[in-house]
């Protein structure tokens, strides 16, 4: 059988492509190299949130600029171009969850909210509708042939890495995406732009969250829940009360600037205390994060995750989009999974995602991963925020 270059059936002139154009230069890419190829694309744009100040800033996408700069791209190369009104379904599906979760303490990723609903769902679906073979991406992430089925690995360019926010692309999904960029680098796109003409071979890469305008995420929050900024303690991990703050939302685990007291030591924040809105602080070492249990697992190695070893599987884990892949033992037991982390890490919070690797090279697998449902600490800092927080709750029933 015949494959073209993506790895489907039959030549390109007989294969269309959906390539979802954001208006940046990696999606515009895409499409230009894939109609260069000789693939039917069709290229579809979705406006996911109101224009308003965020259209204008550098860096956003999926809005006023950002859509026009998608619909000239396809002028130039000479393809059909589409724009979706996504905005009603990327409110429920991305920022509602976004501005609850961060309420509760969290500290949530909203582009994976994104790429799981609006763009790998919604969008897959459309494609689909409009008789793709494959729906394409500017995502600097690989996929390869494994069995019946594909994988997912590490792109060549590690600086521009984003397999942390596809981590939970499921497999169904995996088989029908394709990822052009994954063995690019990103100046080696920008030559491609230039090279093909394209307006956006200059333009500034878009932001990690498009619709956090100056990056204030309390302000978003403040603005969606106006009732959400309660006022509370700033408490010490060993229960000194130290000031008081005007909201939790205001805070994320492993800050230091900004917490609002004076103190003779360097002080972080290391719990928040949604149930009595208050702010727990400590020094660097209570921060030391070990074990961290998952909830939304999204397995994507060979067999099924309950068929794992009892005494776990050695994996790499990555808790921050910025940070490298550590070693680490990954268990799933009575319907729980879990990770063991190797050597500590700091400033882990719920609802950050901890992404699974085979090992920590640019030719890693990625295994998938799941959300920080809760962690615990080194054995010290844990007694002593176990204690605070039973206090608080005999107190309360006092």
């Amino acid at each position: 059988m015949i494959m073209n270059s993506l790895d489907l059936p039959g030549r390109p002139e007989d294969t269309r492509v959906v390539v979802a154009m954001s208006g940046g230069v990696d999606s515009s890419v895409v499409a230009g190299i894939l109609a260069r190829e000789g693939y039917e694309v069709v290229g579809v744009t979705l406006q996911l949130y109101d224009h308003g100040a965020a259209a204008h800033r550098p860096g956003s996408c999926c809005a006023g600029q950002d859509i026009d700069d998608a619909r000239r791209v396809a002028e130039t190369l000479g393809i059909a171009h589409y724009v979706l009104d996504y905005e009603a379904r990327f409110r429920e599906a991305v920022i509602d969850p976004f501005a609850q979760s961060y309420v509760a303490g969290e500290t949530p990723i909203p582009c994976v909210s994104c790429n799981q609903t609006v763009k790998f769902h919604d969008l897959l679906e459309t494609a689909r509708e409009l008789g793709a073979d494959a729906l394409a991406t500017g995502h600097y992430i690989r996929s390869k042939a494994n069995g019946a089925h594909r994988a997912l690995y590490r792109p060549v360019d590690a600086d521009r890495d984003q397999s942390y926010f596809l981590f939970a692309t499921t497999q169904e999904q995996i088989d029908y995406l394709r990822f052009p960029l994954g063995g690019l680098s990103k100046p080696e796109v920008r030559a491609i732009a230039e090279e093909m003409g394209l307006s956006v071979a200059t333009k500034q890469d878009s932001q990690d969250i498009c619709f956090v305008p100056q990056g204030r995420y309390s302000d978003v929050i403040a603005k969606l829940m106006p009732n959400a900024a309660n006022p509370g303690e700033i408490v010490h991990i060993d229960g000194r009360v130290l000031g008081q703050h005007q909201g939790i939302l205001n805070y994320t685990i492993g800050q230091r600037r900004g917490i609002g007291v004076a103190a003779g030591e360097p002080l972080y924040v290391v719990h928040l205390d949604r149930d009595r809105s208050r702010v727990v602080v400590g020094p660097r070492e209570a921060l030391e994060t070990r074990r961290l249990y998952l909830r939304q697992m999204n397995w994507l190695g060979d067999g099924a995750i309950d068929s794992l070893p009892a005494d776990g599987m050695e994996v790499y884990a990555k808790v921050r989009s910025t940070r490298p892949p550590m070693t680490a033992t990954l268990f799933h037991r009575d319907g729980a999974t879990y990770v063991d982390l190797h050597e500590g890490e700091a400033g882990v919070a719920p609802g950050q995602a901890c992404v699974l690797f085979s090992d920590d090279s640019n030719e890693a697998r990625v295994f998938g991963g799941g959300f920080i449902e809760r962690s615990e600490r080194r054995a010290d800092a844990e007694a002593q925020l176990k204690k605070l927080l039973e206090s608080s709750n005999l107190a309360a029933r006092a």
